[in-house]
């Protein structure tokens, strides 16, 4: 669900959070730092006061888009 939400464009962790109806905080997190840590989403900070954080697809993220629209 964070892949397909993220293949619209980058998004900030609430507007993440909105887009997928029902997940926890904790829960997009936890998904979150592994699509990270497997190079699917890269992490961006963006510079402000407060610092706000965006996420996006990497290439390798982006290739798995139409796969998954095919399963859903």
């Amino acid at each position: 669900l964070v892949v397909r939400a993220l293949s619209t464009g980058p998004l900030r962790f609430n507007a993440l959070k909105r887009e997928i109806t029902g997940i926890s905080q904790r829960m997009l997190t936890v998904t979150l730092r592994n699509l990270e840590r497997d190079g699917l989403v890269p992490r961006t900070v963006i510079p402000a006061n407060p610092p706000q954080v965006e996420y996006s697809l990497t290439t390798l993220g982006d290739s798995f888009t139409g796969p998954l629209q095919t399963l859903t």
